[in-house]
């Protein structure tokens, strides 16, 4: 398959007061065309950094010290900013965490949507209010020429998601990156800003990467799935691998604080107990050693490498190795050395 984008060995820290914070440590992973990818993982895990390293908009403290990020064969790590900004918001999109943060409250969401028609298409104003109307209309907002005159505050919390949706889609992207999409919004809504983004994927063929700490979120919209943990991917696979056959001990405890639904037993959820680990001072061997009851000698000693289960599928744990204990998966249908 043709690859949108493809990451190899991405490094970004953070130099504070306090020292340097190593907040993705070698990361590489890629997106087809058409495809959608889910990047899960708990707060801290180099999720949202990973991405707005490839964005390129990382604050003054930020930078990236290592890696590629190939975007159509083209490194966004090498290229200026003045070509970076020809690629941001055109050839890819961002939904940003919070919307009601990420739309400015002084301009109507119509001037909002259409600047980057306006910058990057050279569309005239009413060739980019059109279009912009037209967009409004595709992801679901009702009356979208009444709407394009009203402000932020005056839309609810799921009609401002919508509104930035359809603002990233408007230049109809290669790419579009949704950080926390569905954060803050009640159930309802967040199906269906689920749904919609489903519907982009089919009808634009737009390849996604989906941002979220909910592998709950990700089972219904994406074909492939990175689990990250303190700045490296923990493991990678497709959807069915990562939820049937899990191979590392993180990715349980993620499936295991997912309530069950279906479940005629009452049981309690599982939280991973203990803290992630501290970055200023990242751990030698697996970042998740000191909370894994598996984790052996060699787990503290060496940082353990991707462990190939199947061309697809991929895990960064000791117990993978051929030589490793035999352990039966406390979730999912798969076990190790079975």
């Amino acid at each position: 398959m043709e690859r949108v984008l493809e990451i190899k060995d991405l490094k970004t820290s953070f130099f504070t007061h306090v020292g340097e914070v190593k907040a993705v440590g070698g990361v590489s992973f890629y997106v087809n065309k058409g495809e959608a990818l889910g990047i899960v993982g708990e707060s801290g895990s180099g999720k949202s950094v990973t991405m707005m390293s490839l964005m390129r908009l990382l604050d003054d403290t930020g930078k990236i010290i290592d890696g590629e990020i190939l975007f159509e064969g083209k490194d966004l790590v090498k290229i200026s900013e003045k070509e970076m900004e020809k690629v941001r918001g055109n050839e890819i999109g961002m939904i940003f965490q919070d919307p009601m943060t990420s739309l400015n409250p002084v301009f109507t969401i119509g001037d909002q949507i259409m600047e980057p028609l306006i910058k990057h298409r050279g569309l005239k104003k009413k060739e980019a209010f059109d279009r912009s109307v037209q967009m409004l209309s595709l992801v679901g907002i009702p009356s979208p020429e009444k709407r394009m005159q009203q402000y932020p505050h005056e839309f609810s919390g799921g009609m401002r998601q919508r509104a930035m949706i359809a603002m990233a889609l408007c230049c109809e992207p290669k790419l579009l990156i949704a950080d926390e999409p569905t954060t803050a919004l009640d159930v309802t809504i967040q199906a269906q800003i689920l749904e919609l983004m489903k519907d982009i994927k089919v009808k634009l063929n737009t390849s996604i990467i989906l941002i979220t700490h909910d592998l709950g979120v990700v089972a219904d919209v994406c074909d492939r799935i990175n689990v990250m943990y303190g700045g490296l991917i923990a493991e990678t696979g497709s959807t069915k691998d990562i939820f049937y056959n899990p191979r590392h001990p993180y990715t349980w405890g993620l499936l295991n604080s997912i309530p069950n639904a279906e479940s005629t037993i009452r049981e309690k959820l599982k939280p991973i107990e203990g803290q992630p680990p501290d970055l200023l001072k990242p751990p030698v061997g697996c970042p998740f050693a000191a909370r894994c009851k598996y984790a052996m000698k060699i787990c503290e000693q060496q940082r353990p490498p991707l462990f190939e289960i199947t061309p697809e599928h991929s895990s960064a744990c000791f117990l993978n190795h051929p030589n490793a204990p035999k352990i039966k998966a406390p979730v999912g249908r798969g076990g190790y050395n079975e």
